[in-house]
């Protein structure tokens, strides 16, 4: 009996140790990928074959580096019967910090299948990168121009490349998590540049704090004054730009998101402010971009598609 009990608590110890190591392993993998430098340009592995996107990169003057993004040209956008149509373009800005032009390209598939099937007319949807900051300029860090790159660098490479409606009324914003924030600093900072803006699950409670604390997010890391989505808003709805350039905004956010009460508090805070804009809750969903685009994507394509059309008018 003595040594059925020995036995088995030596079996138990060895499953137990070996349970520990896979999670220390598990953990160090994840602490390995969060520790994965940044780059301006992430090939796609063989993973990413499937998907309905090409790579691409241009080189930024102000860096002086090549600057990665993932582009979908809808179907037909090669055919010589449609070698003169103009498209629109929805830039969609990723999650995470740093994130890279790969981060949300899955949602690709969502977009190819809503087209193909005619829920939605044809568009372009550019994945950004958004630079070591995730869609912040961020002067100390070298080459930390996420926002300035995108504005005035990615945005009239595209235009001059691909066949798009180079104007505000053919051009939309999104993002989530991380992209949230940014799609929402962005809008109200560029609102002459894009007439559709959809953010998604932002972490605007950091973004309150950055307001509130004099640029801090954190004493590691510092913004420009007024550099949030708080103080954004704030200029814009109290400029001439709400009147010249009126943004056409949906908020989305899942119930199970950990941002789900901080949406809600900013869409007071811009009720508050008389900025107009739609929501989109979605029901039991966690903070992902791919869980809500499974749910509810087809209305994100079918708003931005609305507002193109509304402007085109």
């Amino acid at each position: 009996m003595m040594l059925r009990i020995v036995v088995r608590a030596g079996l138990a110890v060895l499953l137990l140790s070996g349970s520990v190591n896979q999670v220390a392993q598990a953990q160090g993998k994840k602490k390995q990928k969060q520790n994965t430098p940044f780059r301006w340009v992430n090939k796609p592995s063989k993973a990413y074959a499937n998907l309905p996107i090409q790579h691409k990169t241009f080189r930024s003057r102000s860096m002086g580096v090549d600057v990665g993004y993932c582009i979908y040209l809808p179907p037909g956008y090669d055919k010589s019967e449609r070698t003169k149509s103009r498209y629109p373009v929805v830039y969609y800005l990723h999650g995470g910090r740093p994130g890279s032009e790969l981060k949300s390209v899955n949602l690709s598939a969502f977009i190819e299948r809503a087209i193909r099937s005619k829920q939605i007319p044809p568009m372009i949807y550019v994945f950004i990168n958004g630079g070591p900051m995730s869609h912040y300029d961020y002067t100390q860090i070298k080459n930390g121009q996420g926002e300035s790159v995108f504005i005035e660098e990615l945005i009239p490479h595209v235009d001059s490349t691909y066949r798009t409606i180079a104007s505000r009324k053919g051009r939309g914003i999104e993002g989530f998590s991380q992209g949230g924030r940014g799609t929402t600093r962005i809008m109200f900072r560029h609102p002459e540049l894009f007439c559709s803006a959809a953010p998604g699950g932002g972490g605007f409670a950091t973004e309150k704090k950055i307001s509130e604390n004099d640029g801090h997010e954190s004493d590691r890391i510092v913004f420009a004054e007024g550099y949030n989505a708080y103080d954004t808003a704030r200029v814009y709805a109290s400029s001439e730009k709400q009147k010249q350039y009126p943004l056409r905004i949906l908020i989305h956010v899942g119930t199970k998101g950990s941002n789900y009460e901080n949406n809600l508090a900013y869409m007071q805070f811009l009720e508050q402010l008389g900025i107009k804009f739609e929501k989109l809750i979605v029901k039991d969903v966690p903070h992902s971009a791919r869980l809500i685009y499974e749910r509810q994507g087809d209305a994100l394509m079918k708003f931005h598609a609305q507002n193109f059309s509304a402007d085109s008018q």
